[in-house]
């Protein structure tokens, strides 16, 4: 039997999280982009003694807060999801062992033992969105999954979720009776 990713996928609203950054290099712009391509309305708090003129750029009109320093643990303190990615290891691991001692979840970046989570490659179309993982076994396979979906998903599938939406508020009946009506309406979006 194969092995089977064991990651559990969720999407958070990070416009309701508190979340940090650590370091403000290039990995550190790398994840600000996926993270805002993502999710515009993300809250980040960026901790870094500097930063890059790309980054300080590119986080302008974000809602970012930066502090021109060194990581100190009390930099958790009211965060929620934790992303290191400082080009220190000793750091981006008293960061990971803070997180832990605190409860706190952590992504050190290109560190998979280190991480409580992956950002996986995402395919955005309106309201619909794809998570892609591999576990880390090939990040190259998930970009290019996330561009082939990108291509192949028609831009109108906002028009056909609110389509689907508007029309499942019309069913009359139980729950069941709902859920087996949608399963034929959607089972020729496959053939």
């Amino acid at each position: 039997m194969p092995d089977l990713n064991p990651l559990y996928p969720v999407f958070l609203k990070t416009s309701e999280l508190q979340i940090l950054i650590v370091g403000g290099g290039n990995v550190a712009l790398e994840k600000l982009t996926f993270l805002f391509k993502s999710s515009p309305e993300s809250r980040v708090h960026l901790v870094t003694p500097w930063l890059r003129k790309e980054t300080r750029e590119f986080i302008q009109d974000k809602n970012v807060t930066i502090a021109l320093k060194p990581y100190e643990p009390s930099d958790l303190s009211g965060k929620h999801l934790i992303i290191a990615t400082t080009d220190d290891p000793e750091v981006n691991l008293q960061v990971q062992r803070d997180c832990r001692q605190k409860g706190v979840l952590i992504n050190v970046a290109d560190c998979p033992d280190l991480c409580d989570f992956y950002m996986g490659g995402i395919v955005t179309k309106g309201n619909l969105k794809i998570a892609i993982s591999t576990n880390g076994k090939s990040p190259t396979l998930a970009k290019r999954m996330r561009q082939w979906l990108e291509a192949l998903l028609p831009d109108e599938m906002d028009d056909l979720l609110t389509t689907l939406r508007d029309y499942r508020t019309t069913l009359k009946g139980d729950f069941a009776y709902k859920v087996k009506t949608m399963n034929a309406v959607t089972k020729s979006l496959l053939s």
